[in-house]
Parts: C-alpha cells; structure tokens; sequence
C-alpha cells in the first residue's frame, strides 16, 4: 500500500499569506509526548495520519519553487540535532518526528504547473505504479482518536471488496460547493456507514445528494487510467472527482465510508476554516487522552 500526498495547490482562498508560503504548513496543535499542547504543521499531522495507517511508502507532490522547503522540513538534519542537544525538553518532539521518517520511504514528485488535484495525482504514478493507493489532500485533516484509523478501514475495504475506489463522505448543508456523491446505504463497516457510491460530481448545480466527499481516498491504480482518459478544458484543471465519475461510468467498483462526525474532517483552505481547525485542534490536544469534543 502507497500513499500521496499532495502539497501543490496555489492557495488562493489564503491570499496574500499564501503567496510565496504552503498553506499546509500552518500550524495546528496536538498533543505532545509530555502530554501538553504543541505545535505541528498540518502536513506533519497528514503524514502521521498515513503512518498510523500502516503506510509507510509515501510520494509528496509538490510544486518546483516547494520542493527543497518541502524536502528540508521532511528530512533528518543530525546537524541542527547537534547543534541544540542541550535543549533536551525542545527537541523532544522533533526527536519523535525524525524517529518516524527514519522507518518511512519518501519520494517526492513535482507538478510543474497547478493543474488541478487529479494533475497532481497523476505526477506521482511513476512512483506508485501498479500498487494501490491512499490519496490525502494536505490542507484538512481527519481528527481521529486513533490517527490513520479511518484511512486503514478505507484501505481495507477496497482491498476485502475488490473495489476500484473507497471515498471518505460527510453530510454538508451546501453541497453545490463540494464534490458531491450519489448512492445508497450497504451495511456497515469497521463501525463506519457504508455506501454504494454510483455516481460523483465536482460542485453540481443541482446535487442529487447532501454527500460531500472528503478529500482522504482509497483507490486502485485504475484512477491513473481514468484520469489520463479525460480531456483537458479551459482551463485544463484535472479534478479526482472527474476519475472517479469515469471509472463508475465504466463500471467501475466504488464505495463510500460516511464519516460519523462530519466536524471531524477539518479543511483548513480558508480563513475562517483555518481558525475553526486551530481552535478545534488545541481543545484536543489539551483534553485528557481518549476524551473526545
């Protein structure tokens, strides 16, 4: 199982910050190891969220002016460890961070121009091949008592199920502003409502349901195919709800996992949405384990 991430969207809902600066590097908390808050990027959050997964194999897909920040932040630097070995308490978190790059295999593919997020997910296919695939977005997080336990369940389904993609939904008051899913309840999994998914749309006039996916998928490498099928408009914007729309035009295999909570998935593509994330995340993290909002 692979995984990507995906850091290469312009921002522009966070301008003027934005310019020149990630979005996914705000800052959110969590709780720390000595049990009080602390502060983390929220691509540091995303790439636990994988870990705790079980996903170890990870492709970062980045914009070229990104990639040596990006890299710096995502790699091992024993030379600034050195430098601050008497700051014992400081460097406890970054100590724990580098422990778990240590066990992971990062690669990172560059996406010359912002084309969309399915022309991001498509940048890292030579890194992925012919293994399945989680895909999560780097600017929301799922807040999860147990991190990476919804995408393992996610993962896990489209395996048992052999299914051409899992999508991750909550129900939304305003679906014209998502990527919206049609379908039906299947049952349950893992506790989480299961959906049979037959049909998907990118901010529709008209949605035919109140289901918004997420952006935190389980695919198979069929969606590189889907996506390199479709023709490029004007603008030519690639979006992953266009790949998944033509897989189950296909007929395609596709399922949804509805998101008890939908306040647990937390975007942080704007403003307003990044204050309510911070908020929500420092609550959290100052809570006692196991003791949710």
């Amino acid at each position: 199982m692979r995984g990507i991430l995906t850091l290469a969207g312009e921002g522009t809902r966070m301008l003027p910050w934005s310019r020149g600066l990630r979005k996914e590097f705000l800052p959110l908390y969590d709780r720390g190891q000595n049990g009080l808050p602390v502060l983390k990027p929220i691509a540091h959050r995303v790439l636990e969220t994988f870990v705790g997964a079980g996903i170890t194999d990870i492709v970062l897909v980045v914009q070229p002016r990104d990639l040596a920040f990006v890299q710096n932040y995502f790699t091992i630097d024993r030379e600034f460890l050195a430098r601050h070995s008497h700051h014992v308490d400081r460097l406890r978190e970054t100590r724990e961070f580098y422990r778990t790059l240590g066990q992971l295999r990062l690669r990172f593919a560059v996406q010359a121009e912002p084309r969309g997020f399915g022309d991001a997910v498509l940048m890292a296919e030579p890194y992925v091949g012919h293994h399945p695939f989680v895909l999560h977005a780097s600017d929301a997080i799922l807040v999860e008592d147990h991190p990476g336990r919804i995408p393992r369940a996610m993962a896990d389904l489209r395996e048992q199920d052999d299914l051409d993609a899992v999508l991750l939904v909550r129900r939304v008051k305003h679906p014209t502003r998502y990527g919206v899913v049609e379908g039906s309840s299947s049952g349950r999994f893992r506790g989480l409502r299961r959906l049979t998914v037959v049909g998907m749309e990118e901010k529709p006039a008209r949605p035919r349901s109140n289901w918004a996916a997420a952006a935190v998928y389980a695919f198979s490498p069929r969606l590189f195919e889907a996506l390199r099928a479709i023709a490029r408009g004007n603008p030519p914007e690639l979006e992953v709800t266009t790949g998944v729309a033509r897989m189950i035009s296909e007929g395609g295999r596709v399922a949804a996992l509805v998101l008890d909570s939908p306040s647990d998935w937390r975007s942080v593509g704007s403003p307003e949405g990044y204050l309510t994330t911070l908020r929500r995340t420092y609550r959290e993290a100052e809570r006692p384990p196991n003791r949710r909002a």
